[in-house]
């Protein structure tokens, strides 16, 4: 309980320095850079080494390529029977078909499952999320905005991404054994340092305003995002016989709010940035209520 307190006061702390405390100019982006480009590569260098190899590992990521794929095949047919736009299409795909796996995902499942589940947590995020964000992700921006995507472009996000060069590491190290001590109780304190400022970012930029006529794909798009999404994955799990932590943690993570990096690939490929943003704000808030509310239902471990 005292975890989720951490996860919600420095949730709402980010809104209130966001709405009334006038930061200093760049304040958002220097806690992201230090997040994405120091804390998130210490984390994954610390738990990949420490992750138990299991024939069931496969499901935590496969179910980020549902969610994604899914979400394509879904808006893709529904949009064009609603007579949705293009660029509406689009931002659904992007904010719905991608979670929040690691500024929101590594904290709610460390303190909803400890230290294992942030372990399991860091291979959906880095081995399905984050591949499909840099590649599926810019695609899709790309046939939706109809721009063209480089393959070289694509390629180059994922392998100078710092996390990915960490994740490599990571797994090199742990066929070695793993770290040793004093290394580990310097990337465990650097790690640490995520939780608290990936939230509180997102809690500053937190924006919800609903626009006329979008209602109806909000609803679509959280009902897929926070519902249908997770729902398919556990069923997924159950007929694969995959049970207890790996099952848990992949049906929580496909259930994770909208990714705030697809929310700024739709600003950026000009993709109904309103509709983004809104339901970016809508699912951050549900999901606090959601992810803990599926975890009751879930296996222990």
């Amino acid at each position: 309980m005292s975890a989720l307190l951490l996860l919600f006061a420095c949730l709402v702390l980010g809104m209130v320095v966001g709405r009334w405390a006038a930061p200093p100019a760049g304040t958002v982006p220097g806690i992201n850079w230090w997040v994405i480009n120091v804390a998130l590569p210490a984390l994954v260098l610390d738990l990949i080494p420490r992750v138990t190899l299991d024939t069931h590992l496969w499901l935590p990521v496969v179910s980020m390529f549902i969610v994604f794929g899914g979400a394509w095949l879904l808006f893709g047919l529904v949009g064009l029977r609603l007579g949705w736009s293009r660029g509406r299409i689009g931002a659904l795909i992007l904010v719905c078909g991608l979670g929040n796996t690691s500024f929101m995902g590594y904290p709610m499942l460390q303190a909803l499952r400890g230290q294992a589940g942030l372990s399991l947590a860091v291979v959906a995020d880095q081995l399905g999320t984050f591949p499909l964000l840099a590649s599926a992700g810019v695609m899709v921006a790309s046939i939706y905005a109809g721009r063209s995507a480089s393959a070289g472009v694509i390629a180059r996000r994922i392998f100078t991404f710092p996390a990915f060069l960490a994740l490599m590491a990571g797994i090199i190290a742990g066929a070695f054994g793993g770290w040793p001590t004093p290394l580990h109780e310097v990337l465990a304190p650097i790690g640490a340092t995520l939780t608290p400022l990936a939230l509180f970012s997102v809690g500053m930029q937190f924006r919800f305003r609903l626009e006329g006529g979008q209602g109806g794909a909000l609803a679509w798009g959280l009902g897929w995002k926070l519902l249908l999404a997770p729902l398919l994955c556990w069923l997924l799990a159950r007929m694969a016989g995959v049970g207890g932590l790996v099952l848990t943690v992949s049906v929580l993570q496909a259930a994770m709010a909208p990714m705030i990096s697809a929310a700024i690939l739709a600003d950026e490929y000009e993709l109904d940035p309103p509709l983004a943003n809104a339901v970016l704000g809508a699912g951050i808030v549900l999901s606090l209520l959601t992810v803990p509310l599926a975890n009751v239902f879930l296996p222990a471990g």
